[in-house]
This record gives C-alpha cells, structure tokens and sequence, in this order.
C-alpha cells in the first residue's frame, strides 16, 4: 500500500493506463490512508463503497480519459449527485444533491474516482478550514495543533498525508496556495479564463478559479492538462501559453529575468510582518535561481489603495450565497456578516470597486510586465494554532487572515497565474514561496518551480499520524 501511495500521478496515471495497476487497489491504498488520517480532518465525507464500485467499472473498460482509475476526491463546495454537500456550513447539514456540478461530471468523464469530499471553510469564504458546524476542521500534518490553512484545507492535507497524490480545488483569494504553502505541497492557481470549468469569467468580481494541488509541480501540471482539457472549448484569456503543460517540468527554461519583492498590497493598509523564515526561503530561492543563470532584480512595484477594493469584493462574493433569513440565523458570525454587509452595499459602491479591481489588475500586470516570474513569499507567517482566527470580529479576522497570507488575494484581482512549492526546513516544518506569471503565463511558471524542485531536491515528509 505504500508503495502505491508514493507514486506520483504521472506514474500511477501510466501504470492505470498499461493495466500493470488496478483501479480498485489503487483507491483501496487511498481508503485506508484516509481513515489512517481522519483526526487531521482532510475529510467530511467517504464514499468508499460508491469510490470501490466506480473502480471496478473503470477496471472492467478500456482506458478512457487522463485521470483513468485515479483517486480524488471533491471539494465540499462542489456539488456531487448522491454524495451529502455541505459546504462547510450547517445551514446545509442535511443537502444531498441529484445533480452534479460540471465540475465532478466533468472529473467522471475524465476517469476519475472521487472518494468523498473535502473538508473547506463555510461557503469557502475564508483562508482558514475551521467551520463551526459544518465540517472537519483540517490541521497541519506537521503539527496537528496548527490549522492547514484554507479554504481547500481538506484538499492539501490529504495530498500532503499520501491519500491523494492530487487534489482539484478552488482559489478565489489563496485558497489553493494559502494551505498548500501551510502543509508543504504545491498548488496552482491557474490564469483568469484559462480553464473551461470555474474560470473566473463566471463572476462579477472574476476571483475564483480551479486549479491542482498535488505534491509535486510535475503532478500539478499534469492535473492542469487534465482540467483543461475537460471541456470542447477553450476560455482562455491572453494565454500565451496552451497545454499541455507537463512538458514543460522536465526541463529547465531558458534564462528568465525574476523580479524578486516582499512588498505586499496591503502594506499601506494593515501592519503585515514577514517571518525571518519566509523572507530567507525567498532569499534562498532567489540565490538558486540566480545560479542557474537566471537574472535577478528587485521588483519595482508599490500599489496603493488595494485593501479598500478587496473588501468590497470579498463583501459582494458572499452576497451571491443563496442563503435566507432563517439560515442566516445558523450560520458562523462571519459568514452573515459578509453576507449581510454584501447585500447592503448599492450599486455605486460594487461598481466603484470592480473598476478599481480592473485598473489595479492594469496596473499590476503593467508594473511586472518587465520580468517573466515574480519571487515573493507564499506565506507571511508562520501556521496558526488551531482556534487563532477570532470568529466573532469579522474586521479583526479579516486583518489576521491578511496578515497570514498577504501575497495571495491580489493575484486573483490581477488574474494572473502563481505556484506555491516547499523550499526551506526551518523548525522542522516546510517554509514555502510563490512563483507568479505573466497573463497565461504557466508554462514559464511551471518551468521555473520545477527547477526550483529539482534544485532544492528531496524535502521530508510530514510525520506519520
């Protein structure tokens, strides 16, 4: 069973495909390291009789689709016909929906097997995995009395302990990259418009895309073929890059001229603090790119005004949850906060900001414009306890979370795409950076963290549960 919870996509794809492996000892290997690991709260749902059954068809047809035979399991967000989709949140405790979202179907045709569901925060509204009432809350495999970091905590923790070796999920302001940097394994967020599914185009504010987590940058952009290939038509936007990507992680790319910063939006708005063991994995980073031939240089970019249109986005992004009065009774305190603060806000405030959102996202692509990848943290601090955010003072919690992870949210205003990869060891837990391109740039992206991977080499794994 280990053995096949060490493979990595790539390889346990190939083997499906040639039959060397079956479908069903590969999801059982799944099923047993999952129930191994239910106290780190990767899951809110195992289907392991519905996954068990879905691999035995798939064992009994020929190979059709790049994810044939391989475990996954959804994000409790996305909604799976049969399967209990809760969305971290109470007021739906009892949903069971008959009809799938295009994402899950879209995974079906693809020859996946999901397993169940992972664990998310509350309608995925924040950067931490710790719903009150409806959901595991998912930890960090390093140090259980630390969160995973959100919303896709579940999804992270599972790749990071073995039972996936990839993960789809979702970022709308991190919530890819935020736990993916917190447990130590690599996630993607796609450009705005690059895939057919969850592109960002489907939303005023344009935030919100799918995207991989896997443990390993090969992986990911194996997975990110996969995703864009599940849909006869192409939504991408300025994409300069089109698939398939894995190519592109096996070797080095040509020489790059890196803009290097640990500036964030939000410094003129919130005090943010970057752990000494944050800016010296940059440092690191930067020294092993530059060794490789790569030109470094600081990047010029100070932005201003950012925090006023975030919060009027993350506001407007709740107004749209379809909750009623009564639900807005049982739900965390954030949640009808935003949600009650979204709907209030009148027309000249929503438009006012999606406006500023465009001229920062020209303004920001403008500014990296001179350099192929940008360097910067992934994360500002170190994990938090379990229990750290406080869940009462939305503004108070909104600082925490900015002050956690102050490098993701612009990103997705600017629609550009960025990796988050373990570099560093420093007190025994994984310290992360991120990677961000140019508009559909991932093929640079993907090129220059695999790099990075090879030459950092092997990093540990987290403790066993």
């Amino acid at each position: 069973m280990s053995d096949l919870l060490a493979m990595s996509a790539v390889d346990l794809a190939a083997a499906l495909q040639r039959r060397e492996l079956r479908a069903v000892e590969v999801v059982e290997a799944a099923l047993a390291r999952a129930a191994e690991t239910s106290e780190l709260g990767a899951f809110v749902e195992l289907i392991g009789e519905q996954a068990l059954a879905q691999a035995a068809r798939r064992d009994a047809a020929a190979p059709d689709g790049p994810l044939w035979g391989i475990p996954i399991a959804d994000k409790d967000l996305v909604a799976r016909a049969g399967v209990p989709t809760r969305y971290g949140s109470r007021a739906r405790a009892d949903f069971v929906p008959t009809v799938s979202d295009p994402l899950a179907a879209a995974l079906d045709r693809a020859g996946a097997v999901s397993i169940g569901k992972t664990s998310t925060s509350e309608f995925g509204l924040t950067g931490y995995t710790e719903p009150r009432g409806g959901g595991a809350w998912a930890r960090d495999p390093w140090n259980p009395r630390y969160g995973a970091g959100g919303s896709s905590g579940g999804a992270a923790v599972a790749v990071a302990t073995g039972v996936l070796a990839v993960a789809p999920a979702s970022d709308g302001g991190g919530s890819i990259r935020i736990p993916a940097a917190t447990v130590g394994v690599v996630g993607l967020k796609p450009s705005r418009g690059r895939l057919p599914l969850g592109s960002g185009l489907d939303a005023p504010e344009g935030l919100a895309v799918t995207g991989p987590i896997a443990r390993t940058v090969a992986d990911a952009a194996f997975l990110l073929d996969a995703l864009c290939g599940l849909a006869p038509y192409d939504f991408s936007v300025r994409a300069v890059d089109r698939p398939p990507f894995l190519p592109a992680t096996a070797a080095d790319p040509p020489r790059l001229r890196v803009g290097v910063t640990v500036v964030s939006p939000w410094d003129d708005d919130i005090e943010v603090t970057v752990d000494p063991t944050a800016v010296d994995a940059v440092q690191r980073a930067a020294t092993m790119l530059a060794s490789a031939g790569h030109e470094m240089t600081d990047a010029t970019w100070r932005p201003h005004g950012y925090g006023a249109l975030f919060r009027v986005l993350w506001r407007a992004s709740a107004a749209r949850i379809p909750l009623t009065d009564d639900d807005l009774q049982v739900v965390e305190p954030l949640t009808a906060w935003l949600v009650r603060e979204g709907r209030s806000l009148d027309a000249r405030a929503l438009l006012g900001a999606l406006a500023a959102a465009r001229a920062f996202e020209q303004e920001t692509v403008s500014a990296l414009a001179p350099y192929d990848v940008v360097l910067t943290p992934a994360l500002a601090q170190t994990p938090r306890p379990i229990g750290w955010y406080d869940g009462d003072d939305p503004e108070r919690c909104f600082a925490q979370q900015v002050q956690y992870a102050p490098f993701s949210s612009f990103v997705n205003v600017a629609g550009l795409p960025a990796i988050v990869l373990p570099l560093t060891m420093a007190g025994g837990h994984p310290v992360s950076v991120q990677l961000i391109g140019r508009p559909g740039g991932e093929r640079t992206v993907l090129a220059a963290a695999a790099q990075l991977e090879r030459m950092r080499g092997l990093l540990p794994r987290p403790p066993a549960p």
